[in-house]
């Protein structure tokens, strides 16, 4: 899982269709606050969801994460495992700021949190899904936090329809070509 802010921006003038059918943009633009797009992602199987809420608190995230235990693709399921960055608000302790102690043990039962690297968050799943819910739909000017959601969720259910999965090509020996700095060279 992972998140990313989206800035609300609207127009002050209506953009302008020429005749060759290009849009014509003002520059000039009114800031709406933001919002946040987060985005949970099952690789293997094909399934994302992108839920948008006005910021990204910790008690946010327990709420987006309690969401995703309930979800009936993983009613059956013992043990999820949730890999997410470094964040502060990704811990266990904020589902107790966000539910009933009980509530809380409840969900942090089902979940085994694994965190990446201090900078290794591009190695999370999620990180390249954002980066395509971007391009794909909130790349544009959108004012209003109603429409980012509506667009992140027909994103998301249209990506799930078609099952696109990730096809993660960094191995373990491109690991060690790449970062080389990380792996010790052992001398004999």
């Amino acid at each position: 899982m992972d998140e990313q802010p989206k800035q609300l921006i609207d127009d002050v003038r209506q953009p302008v269709v020429a005749p060759d059918g290009t849009v014509r943009e003002d520059f000039e633009y009114v800031r709406n606050g933001v919002c946040v797009a987060w985005m949970f992602v099952e690789p293997l199987a094909g399934w994302r969801a992108a839920p948008v809420t006005e910021r990204r608190t910790a008690v946010d995230w327990a709420q987006q994460v309690k969401a995703v235990v309930e979800a009936p693709r993983y009613a059956e399921a013992e043990r999820i495992t949730l890999v997410c960055d470094n964040l502060n608000t990704h811990r266990l302790a904020s589902l107790y700021e966000a539910f009933e102690p009980e509530e809380a043990l409840r969900l942090a039962k089902k979940l085994e949190l694994v965190h990446t690297p201090k900078h290794g968050s591009w190695l999370n799943m999620a990180e390249p899904e954002l980066s395509v819910l971007t391009r794909q739909c909130l790349g544009q000017r959108i004012g209003v936090r109603d429409r980012v959601a509506e667009l992140a969720v027909n994103w998301a259910e249209t990506r799930n329809r078609r099952q696109t999965g990730i096809d993660w090509q960094f191995r373990t020996a491109n690991a060690r070509m790449k970062l080389k700095y990380l792996y010790p060279k052992i001398e004999e």
